[in-house]
């Protein structure tokens, strides 16, 4: 399938065109799975398509939204308020280190230190094929965006950016980025490490590893 997307702004400038053709698998595709698509395909404009909103004839839609052939899809980058910063979210799709970084850069940013979680295929002597995340979503976005307040609070001047995936992740996709800036890098570092070293305390979200001897929730008499 083919699908026909209308581009304005940043989008219009990058890509020298006012609009794009993308090939698709299947005569029909989510929304979400379509933004992961052109991330995956565009990854220098992963950070402003990660806050991108898409207009599905003429109307705002969400990522569950199922898309086809015949639909008018528009690409509506962030207006005149700017970029959000201090993002904090967890999403169904894959993410990237940009996401976070993107949020984080700024003319005070003298640092930016970033950390991306990846699945690894071995926990001790089990062989993992991959992990499996489940979240409270409000509130562990809600924890993501306090740890981030504190981080702030901590350090004044920081800027903190946390994504967290949820779903099926396989073996070497990421599973967790996190960016924090600072004017200063000592500030930025250890802004991170607080991120790190908070994320597993009290956010709501789960983890189960798929092992070759059967498949266990980590931390639930694992």
């Amino acid at each position: 399938m083919r699908v026909k997307l209308l581009l304005f702004a940043i989008y219009r400038e990058r890509l020298g065109a006012d609009e794009l053709l993308l090939e698709v698998e299947g005569e029909t595709i989510v929304l979400g799975q379509l933004r992961a698509q052109l991330i995956a395909e565009y990854p220098d404009l992963a950070g402003v398509l990660s806050v991108t909103r898409f207009a599905v004839n003429q109307s705002f839609a969400a990522d569950d939204t199922i898309l086809s052939e015949t639909d008018e899809i528009a690409l509506i980058p962030p207006v005149s308020g700017g970029k959000p910063t201090n993002l904090f979210s967890v999403r169904d799709q894959p993410i990237t280190l940009e996401m976070a970084e993107s949020q984080v850069r700024g003319d005070g940013a003298g640092a930016i230190v970033t950390f991306t979680g990846t699945v690894r295929n071995k926990t001790k002597e089990h062989h993992v094929s991959a992990l499996e995340y489940e979240a409270y979503v409000p509130m562990a976005e809600a924890y993501l965006k306090k740890i981030g307040s504190e981080i702030i609070a901590q350090w004044p001047g920081a800027m903190c950016s946390i994504i967290h995936r949820r779903g099926r992740v396989e073996v070497g996709e990421v599973s967790v980025v996190i960016a924090v800036s600072h004017p200063h890098r000592a500030e930025a570092f250890d802004g991170c490490r607080y991120a790190i070293e908070n994320l597993k305390k009290d956010v709501p979200i789960w983890k189960k590893e798929f092992r070759t001897d059967g498949s266990v929730w980590v931390g639930v008499g694992s």
